[in-house]
């Protein structure tokens, strides 16, 4: 497997970002090692929260949840995935798979950290990997908070919203992708210049984009998919999950609108919450509203605790 790594000084100085950096090594499924970038802030000895960020974000996108998080007393957890952030970079398409996606962040999540009580939240990619996480092994998990996500398995039922064919269609197309240029297209706030490039420090050269360019491709839209008989077993474990599932969807994201209903319709857990929706907020709602974002998480917990 052939791997480029963002150069360090390509992260220095990043605005509103003044975190540590640790690191851990996982199976590349080949054979090899790769090295995953993690944020860990708050008490070690505090329930995690384990934030999930999507496409073609990376971990920059919590910078401002974090510290609301923090005040609570909570601990946080939020990882880069492969090929995003400051995690190694497969230069092949080919290498990535949902199922390696999502097996990399078990390497991280359940191997190396040994995560338990976890509040997760997942937002884009975030989720669908997340909530794949959650249906491996939901002992682990005590509450789930999700914004701007799905759990599409390619059948009728999880049919893919027109604004996210759209997008796909843009990411297959597109000559220049540009990930600081499309998280700003992605939030009804205008992002400045520094916080631009922030989104493409990562991006170095052409191979550094090959998760995100492929990534949109990997969300099953068809029986034939390879990952749909996992989305179907993921949703089996969905339909019987009652512990605490609250939806906080933005009013103003064309890529997900509507995905929350089934959700709430067949999770146990999502039943009778009070679920929220963050007013003036894009796709991106980290961005747009990400202190409200993170007072909903911690109000959850407090309610459900």
């Amino acid at each position: 497997m052939e791997i480029t790594r963002t150069p360090d000084e390509r992260f220095i100085g990043l605005p509103d970002f003044a975190f540590e950096a640790h690191y851990a090594e996982i199976p590349s499924g080949d054979g090899g090692l790769l090295r995953v970038h993690y944020l860990d802030e708050g008490p070690s000895d505090a329930a995690p929260i384990l934030l999930m960020h999507g496409e073609p974000s990376w971990c920059y996108l919590y910078r401002h949840m974090i510290p609301e998080l923090l005040s609570a007393g909570h601990r946080v957890i939020a990882p880069d995935l492969v090929g995003f952030g400051k995690s190694d970079k497969p230069t092949d398409p080919a290498i990535f798979s949902y199922a390696a996606h999502v097996a990399w962040m078990q390497a991280l999540v359940f191997d190396v950290l040994n995560l338990q009580d976890i509040t997760l939240f997942g937002q884009d990619w975030g989720g669908l990997i997340g909530l794949r996480l959650l249906t491996a092994e939901p002992d682990r998990f005590s509450r789930v908070v999700i914004g701007n996500t799905g759990l599409p398995a390619g059948s009728d039922e999880t049919k893919l919203a027109e604004g996210f064919l759209a997008w796909r269609e843009y990411a297959r197309t597109v000559e220049v992708f540009d990930p600081g240029v499309i998280v700003n297209l992605g939030c009804l706030s205008e992002l400045d210049e520094a916080t631009i490039a922030a989104y493409n420090a990562p991006f170095h050269d052409a191979g550094s984009l090959a998760a995100a360019r492929i990534f949109p491709t990997l969300v099953p839209a068809s029986a034939s998919d390879p990952a749909h008989e996992d989305q179907l077993r993921a949703w089996e474990v969905l339909r019987s999950f009652d512990k605490p599932f609250l939806c906080a969807f933005s009013d103003s994201d064309p890529v997900t609108v509507g995905t929350d209903k089934k959700f709430r319709r067949e999770v146990p857990g999502a039943k009778d919450q009070e679920h929220s929706t963050i007013v003036g907020a894009g796709h991106f709602l980290q961005e747009d509203q990400g202190p409200q974002v993170a007072k909903v998480i911690n109000h959850f917990i407090t309610v459900t605790s």
